[in-house]
């Protein structure tokens, strides 16, 4: 089973590389009044930058990026987000069915944004971060940067109220909070609202013991 991950993750990161060079001569077709030297000069310098794209996404791949994992302890979500510019956790609790929806779209994602890492973590089994986060509602998705949870996805109200919601409607709300690259060309989804530190949300229910607070503050997760 590892080997046939690791594969589809070779693969993604292939399929991504061949987008990119794509993208690289779409750019170039477009560019009028240049000559074949300053057009050379320009695609070198792009495959330089491709060069080092590739190199970044075998470091994630290595670190866990690609795929949605699952992690088991609130030591282990301490390892995972160690070192890490983007990270994506998943408080979820196994009966909540908005979780599940949650988890199709995040599992989509994973695939598409080596730049950051998905996780989930059962928000019961997990008092502590609970606590910390000051998680209320699930699904909560902490969006965290260097180690510092800087907002939150809570509940479905900010991907339209409705548990039916496309995976684009999150990717762009993830991008609103410079959680992945995005592609805005193409328009956004008007469901996709990000009002930074809004800790509001709607369908999922209260996990058992969890107390709403108003406190709105980031956590870097210090003593």
């Amino acid at each position: 089973m590892a080997n046939v991950a690791q594969q589809m993750i070779e693969q993604t990161i292939v399929s991504l590389a061949r987008q990119m060079e794509q993208q690289v001569d779409r750019e170039l077709n477009k560019l009028d009044n240049l000559g074949e030297d300053d057009i050379e000069a320009i695609r070198q310098k792009r495959m330089v930058e491709l060069k080092h794209r590739q190199a970044k996404m075998k470091d994630w791949v290595a670190r866990g990026h690609g795929e949605y994992r699952e992690i088991f302890t609130e030591a282990e979500f301490f390892k995972e987000m160690k070192g890490e510019d983007k990270m994506i956790c998943h408080f979820f609790r196994e009966s909540n069915f908005p979780c599940q929806v949650m988890d199709k779209h995040l599992a989509i994602l994973a695939k598409k944004h080596l730049e950051t890492k998905f996780v989930k973590i059962n928000a019961e089994k997990s008092p502590f971060l609970t606590d910390r986060l000051k998680i209320w509602m699930l699904p909560t998705l902490a969006l965290i940067r260097n180690e510092k949870t800087m907002d939150y996805v809570v509940g479905l109200d900010q991907l339209g109220g409705k548990d039916d919601f496309e995976t684009s409607v999150l990717a762009e709300r993830l991008a609103k909070s410079d959680m992945i690259e995005y592609d805005w060309s193409h328009g956004g989804k008007a469901a996709a609202a990000a009002p930074k530190g809004i800790r509001k949300g709607g369908g999922g229910k209260k996990a058992a013991g969890y107390k709403r607070t108003e406190s709105d503050e980031d956590s870097d997760f210090d003593e």
